[in-house]
């Protein structure tokens, strides 16, 4: 396993619908959140997006541990995947929609498995931080009491070229 140390801050859920909301996360849609901590994009992108599939990879057990009592206690389980492990390793081909809230290194870690492993398409929000070298195709800020929270919605084959 690869050793980067991310630390968690879990997104507001007004960030969290608004990355879904930006990447139009709709039923035919398999969203992957790479470091889902308590699970709540995931459970954010099926129960009010009506995703198809969402799948959470996380490296830290207990907040799989956390992650799984919620999904369960939200009744979607059927629908959420968990995975406890390396997200640099982790096979992301069938993702239609990826979101991130990591560190900017990390951010540009992923970009070589990004261009590898996903199709052209394939939607990939990130909070806070921008993915250096690719072009945005949107970006929203959001205001979460006084704080203000910027979002970046990048399209393989258009924002990587």
């Amino acid at each position: 396993m690869t050793t980067i140390l991310v630390p968690y801050v879990p997104s507001p859920p007004i960030v969290v619908r608004k990355m879904l909301e930006l990447a139009g996360v709709g039923p035919e849609d398999i969203v992957y959140d790479l470091g889902s901590g308590d699970g709540r994009i995931l459970i954010t992108a099926v129960k009010e997006f009506k995703a198809k599939k969402a799948v959470g990879i996380e490296r830290r057990e207990d907040l799989i541990e956390k992650a799984k009592k919620r999904i369960i206690e939200e009744g979607v389980n059927e629908h959420i995947e968990l995975v406890h492990g390396d997200i640099f390793e982790a096979d992301i081909r069938d993702a239609t929609v990826i979101t991130l809230f990591l560190l900017p290194s990390v951010n540009d870690m992923l970009k070589s498995k990004f261009e590898k492993e996903l199709r052209r398409g394939v939607r990939i929000v990130s909070h806070e931080f921008k993915i250096s070298g690719w072009k945005p195709v949107k970006e929203m800020e959001v205001l979460e009491g006084n704080i203000r929270h910027k979002i970046y919605l990048y399209v393989i084959g258009e924002s990587n070229v």
